[in-house]
């Protein structure tokens, strides 16, 4: 089972939707790609999940994406604040979105005049929680892919946990949720 979501935030204001190319294959080169969460490290599974994302975006011209340490925290809290709560949504039960989050967790938006966020959201079980899984899926959702291909995107933060955000499905049965929070500021 996989499910996805997908929100971006210019300035408080969605991003527009457009059409999309298929995904382009992945990298043969990023260590761990094909294995669970569950089975690995989980800078181990931020580092391939970047390896992957990273690659979609530098095989289309675009520059690799710097993980920043504030967007990571905020990303690796929300990611077990679903698993733990058993939701999925860019909205918390309490409330609050990925903005709030970011304020709330980090210095991220405090040391940029003008910024721009996004957050993909991704949780999958069965086999489709690896790395490779997560973001081939995501590349072929016209909403995240755009977030992965926006050349206006220069920082991410990764979190991942073993887990998914429903009842009955756990790390046990190979499950995992990611979270990526994209920005810049200038």
């Amino acid at each position: 089972m996989l499910r996805l979501t997908s929100t971006a935030t210019a300035f408080a204001v969605a991003l527009a939707v457009g059409l999309t190319a298929p995904a382009a294959g992945l990298a043969a080169d990023c260590p761990g790609q094909d294995d669970s969460p569950g089975t690995m490290a989980v800078e181990d599974a931020r580092v391939t999940t970047l390896c992957l994302v990273n690659h979609e975006r530098t095989t289309r011209g675009l520059k690799a994406l710097r993980e920043h340490p504030g967007l990571r925290d905020t990303a690796q809290d929300y990611a077990e604040q679903m698993d733990s709560a058993n939701f999925f949504d860019h909205v918390s039960p309490g409330g609050s979105t990925m903005l709030d989050r970011i304020k709330r967790g980090s210095d991220y938006l405090r040391s940029g005049r003008s910024w721009i966020v996004g957050e993909n959201l991704a949780w999958g079980s069965g086999g489709a929680e690896t790395p490779a899984k997560i973001v081939r899926a995501w590349m072929k959702s016209p909403g995240h892919r755009r977030n992965i291909l926006n050349g206006r995107f220069r920082d991410i933060g990764i979190g991942i946990t073993d887990g998914a955000p429903v009842r009955g499905v756990t790390a046990a049965s190979g499950a995992a949720t990611y979270v990526n929070n994209f920005g810049a500021r200038s």
